[in-house]
C-alpha cells in the first residue's frame, strides 16, 4: 500500500505541488519570525559581549531601589582596591541637544551620558575622539546626521534648569549598546561635566578595571551587585533582547493564523482528491485493501505533503527572515546584524508544525475513504460534493448554540461589562465562538451568499455567468471550506480596520471636545515647566485671542505623596469644558474648593463633600472636594483654583501653555507668530492640535498597515486555495467542460465562467469576513471606553472586497487556460 501511495504520488507531482504550496507559506512565516528573531538576538549578544570585554567588573545598584544611585564616595573606595587599574562611574540624566532651529531635538530630551577614555571606553568612537574637558561633547552618530551636525561643530546643550551651554564637538560615538541612549539619542562628556549637565549626584554604574571580585563585592556592600564583564555582557543583551521576544510573539500569532488557514485550505484540497479518487479506492479495496490501509495511505500521502511543504517553508523562511532583517535595519541602523541563524529549534518546529497541521487537516477525507464500498468500483459515481445539501440537526443545533453564545458573550463585553481590558477579552472570546458557528453553518448559507454575489454577474455574464454562479453553488461543503480561509483574512483585516478608524474618530472628538485649541507648548521633560513670561508674550501677540496656563507640583495630599494643579479660571467653562459627573464647576471655583477626576475620587477621603488635608508652602490647609469630573486630555487629579494655588505655593510656572488663536487668522501666520514667541526658550516645544491629530491618524494607519501586511500571508494562502480548488475542479470536470464546449461555449467563455465562479467564491468569502470584522469591531469599539466613537470606514470595508473579488479572478487564470486548452474529443473519453 505505501508503494502504491508513493508511486501515486510521484504520478501526480503538480497535485503534490499544489497541495504543499499552502502549508509551504504558513511554515515560513512561522520558520522566519524564529530566523528574524534568532539573528537579531545572537547580533545583539555578539555586540554587548564584544562591549563587556573591556571592563572587569561593574557595580549596579540594588533591584529594589534602582534610583538610589552610586555615591561618589563607593568610586573612589573601590578606585583604592588593590589591583585596580581605573574606575568609571556612568552618568546619565537629561541634557537636551539644541537643534540648528534653536529647538530641543526630538520628541524626548538627548540623554546626558559620561564617556570615558582609555580601556572602559565601551562605545564604538565613528569619528573623532572621547570628551577630555569641560568644553568638549561627544554626540549619537545618528542623531548628529539627523540634525546636520558634524565633528568641529560648536552646538547648545540644555542642563536640568533648561539654561543652554555651549560645547565644541569632538566625536561622534556609537550609543547602540544603550538602549535608552539609543531611543532618545545621546551627547556624551566626561564625568564631571555630565554631573554638571544632569544635575545627577550619583552613578547608575560602576565600571572597573583590575582587581578582584571579592574585594570590590566587599567594597560595594551587601544589596549591590557586582558582576563579571561576561555577566555584564549577559545581562545587557538580555535587556536589549527583550523587544525580540514582543516581536517573536507578536509575529507568531500572524503565523498561527497563516496556519489556521493553511489548514482550511489542506482539508479542502485532500477532500477534493478523495472525492475524486473514490473509484481508485473502491478498486483498491477489491484487489484486498483494507480499510486500515486506505486509510494509512491516505494519511501517507498527507505526511508526505506535510514534509515537502515544511522543507520549502524553511527554506522560504530564512529567505523572508533575511529580508525582514534588512527591512528592520533600514527602519534602525541600531539593530546589530548577524549572518542568518537557522537553529535547530526551529527546524524542529517547522517540519513539526507542517506536518501535523497537515496530516491533522487530512484526517476526515481519510476517514471518509475507507467509507468506499469496493462495489462503487463498479459504477460511476455522481460528482461528489453535488446534490441538495441539508445541514442536518446536530450540525444545526451546533451552529445554533455557537452563534447564540458568541452573540450573548459579545453583548456582555460591549455593552453589559464595565468597559477596559477584561470587556475586550471577552469580546474577542465572543468573536473566536461566533467565527465557529459560522464555520458549522457556512454550507447552509453557500447558496443565498452565491445568488446574492452572484446576481451581478450572472446577469451581465450570459451563459458563462450563470453557469459559474451554478458550479459555485452546487458543492455547498466544497465552497464553503474554500471561502471560509478568506473570511478569516478578511474579518481580522475588517476588525482592524473598523477599530482603527474608531480610535482616529474618538481621539478627534476628545481633542475637539475637551481642549479646542491651536497650539500646545510643552517642554520635553514630563516635569519640566515653560517661563511664564512666554505666556505673557503670547497674550500680547495680535494673533492670538486666549492663553492658558496649566500648573502642578508635587505635594502631601492626604497624608500621602499626590499632585495638586490648577489652570486658567478663565478658560474653565469656556475654552475648556470638563465633563462634571457630580457637583458643579461653580462650586469647584470657589476658594478652598477643588475638583477630582473620577478615579481619584474613588481615594478614600477624596469623595464628593470631603475635605482632604494639602501640604502648602503655608502649612497644611483643608480642601473641599466640591465636582468630580471625567478625565480629559489636559485634566487630571486635583485641581484647584488659580488663585489658591498661588496662594498654596508661591508663583510657578506653568507646565504647558495651550493658545487659542483669533476668528480668520491663516494657520501660516498664527504658527509663525507662536514659534516667534517661543523662540528665545530652546526647551519650548510647540505643537500644533492639527499636527498632533496628524500624527496620531499616521501611527493609527502605519499600525493598521503593519497588521494588513502580515495578514496579508492569510489572504494569500486562502487566495491559492480558490486556485487549488479550482485546479482539481478543472480535473473532475474534464468531461463537462468538454461537453459544453461540443455544445458551443468557446474558449474564452469557459475561462469566463471559472473566473466567475472563482470571483463569486471571493466575494462570498470577502462578504462573510466583512460582516464579521465590523460586526466585532463595533463590539470591540464599545469595549474599549464608554466614550469611544464608533467609525465604519467604508472605503477600506469595500475595497476589501472589491480587491478580493479581483484577487479571486486572478487566481482563477492559469486553471481557466488549462480547462481551455484541453481537447474536447480526449476530455469527452476521458474516465
Amino acid at each position: 500500500m505505501l508503494k502504491t501511495t508513493l508511486a501515486g504520488l510521484r504520478a501526480h507531482r503538480l497535485r503534490l505541488l499544489l497541495t504543499a504550496v499552502a502549508i509551504t507559506l504558513g511554515v515560513g512565516f512561522i520558520s522566519g519570525t524564529f530566523v528574524l528573531t534568532d539573528t537579531m538576538d545572537k547580533g545583539v549578544a555578539e555586540t554587548f559581549a564584544r562591549s563587556a570585554d573591556k571592563v572587569d567588573f561593574a557595580v549596579l545598584p540594588k533591584d529594589d531601589d534602582p534610583d538610589e544611585g552610586l555615591r561618589t564616595d563607593l568610586l573612589q573606595k573601590v578606585r583604592a582596591l588593590p589591583g585596580v587599574t581605573d574606575v568609571h562611574g556612568l552618568v546619565k540624566g537629561d541634557a537636551a541637544l539644541v537643534g540648528k532651529d534653536g529647538k530641543a531635538v526630538g520628541d524626548f530630551p538627548t540623554v546626558g551620558m559620561s564617556v570615558p577614555s582609555g580601556r572602559l571606553l565601551r562605545y564604538d568612537v565613528d569619528k573623532g575622539r572621547p570628551p577630555s574637558g569641560g568644553g568638549e561633547t561627544v554626540l549619537d552618530t545618528e542623531v548628529a546626521k539627523r540634525e546636520g551636525y558634524a565633528v568641529g561643530d560648536t552646538v547648545s546643550v540644555l542642563d536640568g534648569k533648561n539654561r543652554p551651554h555651549r560645547f565644541k564637538v569632538v566625536g561622534l560615538v556609537d550609543f547602540g549598546i544603550d538602549q535608552e541612549a539609543s531611543f532618545r539619542g545621546a551627547v556624551g562628556f566626561d564625568p564631571a561635566t555630565a554631573m554638571l549637565m544632569t544635575g545627577e549626584k550619583t552613578y547608575v554604574e560602576l565600571d572597573i578595571a583590575g582587581g578582584t571580585e571579592a574585594a570590590v563585592q566587599a567594597a560595594a556592600g551587601a544589596g549591590r551587585h557586582v558582576y563579571t564583564g561576561d555577566e555584564l555582557g549577559a545581562r545587557l543583551a538580555k535587556a536589549a533582547g527583550a523587544d525580540t521576544e514582543i516581536i517573536r510573539t507578536g509575529l507568531l500569532i500572524f503565523g498561527l493564523v497563516a496556519m489556521l488557514v493553511s489548514a482550511l485550505v489542506i482539508y479542502n484540497t485532500f477532500s477534493i482528491l478523495i472525492a475524486q479518487r473514490m473509484r481508485e479506492m473502491a478498486l483498491l479495496r477489491c484487489v484486498g485493501a483494507t480499510r486500515r490501509q486506505v486509510f494509512g495511505g491516505v494519511l501517507a500521502e498527507s505526511a508526505v505533503v506535510g514534509l515537502a511543504g515544511s522543507l520549502l517553508g524553511l527554506g522560504a523562511g530564512v529567505g523572508l527572515g533575511e529580508g525582514a532583517l534588512v527591512a528592520v535595519t533600514r527602519l534602525n541602523g541600531a539593530v546589530a546584524v548577524a549572518a542568518p541563524s537557522l537553529a535547530v529549534r526551529t527546524i524542529v518546529l517547522g517540519l513539526a508544525v507542517g506536518i501535523v497541521v497537515t496530516v491533522l487537516s487530512a484526517l476526515l477525507p481519510a476517514r471518509s475513504a475507507t467509507r468506499v464500498a469496493p462495489i462503487a468500483a463498479l459504477r460511476a459515481d455522481l460528482e461528489p460534493g453535488g446534490g441538495r445539501f441539508r445541514l442536518g440537526r446536530v450540525r444545526t443545533a451546533i451552529a445554533v448554540l455557537l452563534g447564540a453564545a458568541g452573540l450573548a458573550l459579545g453583548v456582555l463585553g460591549s455593552v453589559v461589562m464595565a468597559k477596559g481590558e477584561s470587556a475586550m477579552y471577552v469580546v474577542a472570546f465572543a468573536g473566536g465562538v461566533f467565527f465557529l458557528a459560522v464555520i458549522a453553518a457556512m454550507p447552509a448559507l453557500v447558496r443565498p451568499l452565491g445568488r446574492l454575489a452572484g446576481a451581478v454577474p450572472a446577469r451581465l455574464g450570459g451563459v458563462p455567468g450563470r453557469l459559474a454562479v451554478a458550479n459555485a453553488q452546487r458543492a455547498p461543503r466544497r465552497t464553503a471550506t474554500t471561502t471560509i480561509a478568506l473570511t478569516v483574512g478578511v474579518g481580522l483585516m475588517s476588525l482592524f480596520a473598523v477599530v482603527a478608524a474608531s480610535g482616529k474618530a474618538t481621539a478627534s472628538h476628545k481633542l475637539a471636545e475637551q481642549f479646542p485649541v491651536q497650539f500646545q507648548i510643552r517642554t520635553q521633560d514630563v516635569d519640566g515647566t515653560v517661563p511664564h513670561a512666554l505666556a505673557e508674550a503670547l497674550r500680547e501677540r495680535p494673533e492670538v485671542s486666549d492663553v492658558v496656563e496649566a500648573r502642578r507640583t508635587d505635594t502631601e495630599v492626604g497624608g500621602g505623596d499626590g499632585q495638586i494643579a490648577t489652570i486658567t479660571t478663565s478658560a474653565l467653562g469656556t475654552i475648556l469644558e470638563p465633563d462634571i459627573k457630580q457637583g458643579t464647576l461653580a462650586a469647584a471655583l470657589q476658594p478652598g474648593t477643588a475638583m477630582v477626576d473620577e478615579e481619584t475620587a474613588t481615594m478614600p477621603g477624596h469623595g464628593l463633600g470631603q475635605a482632604v488635608q494639602v501640604r502648602t508652602s503655608r502649612g497644611t490647609v483643608p480642601v473641599k472636594i466640591a465636582a468630580v469630573y471625567g478625565a480629559g486630555a489636559t485634566l487630571d487629579g486635583i485641581i484647584v483654583p488659580e488663585s489658591d494655588f498661588s496662594r498654596y505655593f508661591g508663583a510657578r510656572d506653568p507646565v504647558g501653555v495651550y493658545v487659542k488663536t483669533r476668528d480668520g487668522v491663516p494657520a501660516s501666520q498664527a504658527r509663525r507668530a507662536v514659534d516667534e514667541a517661543a523662540r528665545p526658550y530652546p526647551a519650548a516645544k510647540v505643537a500644533s492640535s492639527a499636527e498632533f491629530e496628524e500624527t496620531m491618524t499616521k501611527a493609527i494607519d502605519m499600525v493598521l498597515m503593519i497588521f494588513g501586511g502580515l495578514l496579508g500571508l492569510a489572504i494569500v494562502i486562502a487566495l491559492f486555495g480558490i486556485a487549488n480548488t479550482l485546479t482539481l475542479s478543472v480535473v473532475e470536470r474534464t468531461r463537462e467542460s468538454a461537453l459544453l464546449r461540443a455544445l458551443g461555449l468557446t474558449k474564452r467563455q469557459l475561462r469566463r465562467m471559472l473566473s466567475v465562479e472563482a470571483l463569486v467564491m471571493a466575494v462570498i468569502g470577502a462578504f462573510t469576513g466583512v460582516v464579521l470584522g465590523v460586526g466585532f469591531g463595533w463590539a470591540a469599539t464599545n469595549a474599549m471606553a464608554s466614550d469611544s466613537i464608533f467609525a465604519l470606514p467604508y472605503p477600506q470595508v469595500i475595497g476589501f472586497v472589491v480587491l478580493a473579488g479581483a484577487a479571486g479572478t486572478i487566481a482563477a487564470v492559469l486553471p481557466a487556460r488549462r480547462a481551455a486548452r484541453t481537447s474536447i474529443v480526449e476530455s469527452l473519453a476521458h474516465d
